[in-house]
């Protein structure tokens, strides 16, 4: 029963769309009406408003990092396995992505994945994060350095994860994130996927943060 409720819990704080949340804040446009109708940070930043943007990433990475690092400190007390750590971190994701609160209509999970990844192996997730800048910085494309980071997320897990079943839910959450960029590879194939900080058609840049 125990097992059951953590990762549900799991899944309930992944579900907390900070795209949303930090756009109504600042009375934005919602994500999913505009650019590619992702509700993640770099759609936000479509919007113009980088403050916005930089939260909702730092909200997706911390919420996963929460889930897990809660179940983490209930492993002893609650007699929590490895597995149900890694049921966590999956579960986090899948909140993200398809969330309870938000008509089951999330986001990409690529924010999410660091955060998971960075509560159950920090070397996995410096690697990740590594990968991403370097890809980011290069191509300017977002999806671009996304799909190179999570590719290499299940190797970098093989070297520095404890667990098998970490191991495993690090693949998994590959796939997940992978599958959620299918449109993204599809537009990268036809050179038409967009670059970074690139303006969603009708939105205007926000002058604080220019």
């Amino acid at each position: 029963m125990f097992n059951f409720l953590v990762v549900t819990a799991g899944y309930v704080i992944g579900s907390l769309s900070f795209a949303v949340i930090v756009s109504k804040f600042y009375g934005m446009a919602d994500p999913r009406t505009y650019g590619s109708g992702n509700p993640g940070a770099t759609n936000v930043l479509r919007s113009g408003k980088k403050k916005a943007a930089a939260l909702t990433l730092l909200g997706d990475a911390l919420k996963g990092l929460v889930a897990v690092l809660l179940a983490k400190w209930l492993q002893e007390p609650l007699g929590l396995d490895s597995a149900t750590i890694a049921l966590v971190a999956v579960a986090a994701l899948v909140g993200h992505m398809w969330p309870v609160f938000f008509n089951f209509k999330g986001g990409k999970g690529v924010a999410t994945a660091l955060g998971v990844l960075l509560a159950l192996s920090w070397p996995t997730a410096l690697v990740c994060a590594a990968v991403w800048l370097v890809m980011a910085f290069g191509f300017k494309v977002s999806s671009l350095a996304a799909l190179a980071a999570t590719v290499i997320s299940p190797l970098a897990a093989y070297f520095f994860m404890p667990y098998p079943s970490w191991v495993l839910s690090t693949v998994v959450i590959a796939l997940l994130v992978l599958y959620r960029h299918k449109s993204n590879i599809s537009n990268l194939l036809g050179g038409k996927e967009g670059k970074i900080g690139e303006k969603a058609a009708g939105q205007q840049p926000d002058k604080e943060s220019e």
